[in-house]
């Protein structure tokens, strides 16, 4: 059993999983580069170098998720540090004024249902499937810790005051799947409240991602600085925290 601290990230071929992949390895983190496309993400970890290895792991296929976790079971015995990055803003592609369209497909009155459904099993049912096939691996490290990367769109605190920036724009496909994201990740903290195993929650901010057809206003090392730093908390580090750059609480 190597005595490297290990860590899963999900979605990590590309965006902010790839930024957060490429600084933890700087860090000497062991980093396991989670992808959908096995071929994208050797292609990923090749980019990063000695320190990045590709794993296959869709989080909507659950024999894709099992494997992963046997993979890591036989190679490595354990997890320390499971990122929760992947995830999809829509099932359309991203085209036109982003934001623009973004709003008009959001409402609660015209949103899609089929296309919540999709957005939701990335971003809420996978997160919480991954969750469950890795905390066996991480229950047998000294110093555990879950990143779910979420949005401060979801929180429910902050959108239901008219003067937020985003109030506007909350809707049940991704601002609300990231609320239920949130939800999960507060019953993974209360599941584990008695254990050492942390639990926090990261908002990598409006970030120029393929996620949002690169509208966003951060770059992606700006909007991965906060992940990055919640990630080499040490043991001593806190949990339970929803934080934007650089450690600043968002309300729940």
């Amino acid at each position: 059993m190597s005595p490297t601290r290990l860590a899963l990230i999900t979605g990590a071929n590309q965006g902010v999983g790839f930024q957060v992949a490429k600084e933890l390895v700087a860090h000497g983190v062991a980093v396991l580069l989670g992808s959908r496309d096995f071929d994208r993400g050797r292609a990923a970890a090749d980019q990063i170098g000695t320190g990045a290895t590709p794993i296959q792991i869709d989080v909507t296929d659950a024999a894709s998720i099992a494997a992963a976790a046997q993979r890591i079971e036989d190679e490595f015995g354990r997890l320390d540090l499971l990122v929760n990055n992947a995830g999809i803003s829509s099932a359309r592609p991203a085209g036109g004024d982003f934001l623009e369209d973004y709003a008009a497909a959001n409402r609660a009155s015209t949103a899609s249902l089929d296309e919540i459904r999709t957005v939701w099993e990335t971003n809420v049912f996978g997160t919480l499937a991954v969750y469950q096939a890795m905390l066996p691996l991480l229950r047998r490290s000294s110093d555990a810790r879950i990143v779910n990367v979420s949005s401060g769109v979801g929180s429910l605190a902050a959108n239901a005051d008219p003067s937020y920036p985003y109030h506007s724009m909350f809707g049940p496909v991704y601002p609300a799947s990231k609320a239920a994201e949130n939800a999960i990740t507060l019953a993974m903290l209360v599941e584990l409240e008695s254990t050492d195993i942390k639990v926090n929650l990261v908002s990598p901010a409006f970030t120029a991602t393929n996620l949002n057809g690169f509208a966003g206003t951060s770059s992606i090392e700006d909007g991965s600085r906060e992940v990055v730093r919640v990630c080499l908390l040490g043991p001593d580090g806190p949990t339970g925290t929803f934080t934007r750059w650089e450690n600043t609480p968002i309300p729940w």
